[in-house]
């Protein structure tokens, strides 16, 4: 068995998955709000040790893990993928519509037009032909009101305004006119969220989300930048292509020279 080459194969796998990430980071630069993703890599044994420890079931194999191959657990593996929710940059842009969300915890609420209720960091709102406060998707965005009254859970600007006022706490007033209050929603643990396109998250379990009243997280007129760092990804991009071309001269050594090698060698054997 050339255990070797089964390394190389599980490394060489684990760097086109951290490319894949890298990629979409580096794509998503400009995307306001967006937040990157990362991994976290291991090997073998010990993603293997934590799923085990999970398991509802005795270990009755203890005796015979002593005898796998400790070469083979070692073969890197994707562990854990992350997104790091760490604030971008802020930009002035002087529109009242752009809403940038300054805390790491908190999230606009939308609903799509399937009716389906999202998270999302990016602050760049408009008006649809209704007067409704919608993101760039058309996505409607979420008032307070949404777990008392589901039916007026939409935020509406009376037409004509010449003056609209958003405070920290998300309370909008047109005109010196209170109209509603942006959800501010708060997740207990930001890892249940998970990227469902459109830069928007989803999360099972909607009782996990709170209505933070004073939240002090909302600055309107700017617009919050990816928090992805162009030197770093195109740092991790070139040395995950550079591990990427080790793998293979690794595997090209074991199937071609080794092989060769062995063959001659045991050609020889008297």
């Amino acid at each position: 068995m050339q255990n070797g080459y089964y390394q190389a194969t599980g490394g060489m796998v684990t760097q086109f998955n951290r490319l894949d990430v890298i990629s979409n980071n580096l794509a998503n630069i400009n995307t306001s709000g967006y937040k990157k993703d990362d991994i976290v890599i291991a090997d073998f044994k010990r993603v293997f040790r934590e799923v085990q420890d999970e398991l509802p079931i005795d270990n009755h194999t203890y005796d015979a893990a002593r005898f796998l191959n400790s070469t083979i657990d070692r073969v890197p593996q994707v562990s854990q993928t992350y997104t790091d929710f760490s604030t971008g940059s802020l930009k002035s842009t002087t529109n009242p519509l752009d809403l940038a969300m300054t805390r790491e915890d908190t999230f606009y609420l939308v609903k799509t037009n399937n009716g389906e209720i999202r998270l999302t960091k990016d602050g760049n709102f408009q008006l649809d032909d209704e007067g409704n406060l919608v993101n760039k998707q058309g996505y409607k965005v979420l008032s307070s009101n949404y777990f008392n009254n589901p039916d007026f859970d939409s935020i509406q600007i009376p037409p004509n305004s010449t003056y609209l006022s958003v405070d920290t706490n998300g309370n909008i007033e047109a005109d010196q006119n209170n109209i509603a209050r942006l959800f501010i929603a708060q997740v207990d643990d930001v890892r249940a969220l998970e990227k469902d396109g459109d830069n928007t998250y989803k999360i099972n379990d909607l009782t996990r989300i709170r209505d933070l009243e004073q939240s002090n997280s909302v600055k309107q007129g700017f617009t919050q930048g990816s928090n992805v760092n162009a030197v770093l990804e195109m740092t991790g991009l070139i040395e995950a292509n550079r591990m990427v071309e080790m793998y293979q001269k690794v595997m090209t050594s074991h199937m071609d020279d080794l092989n060769q090698d062995a063959i001659n060698k045991l050609a020889s054997v008297q």
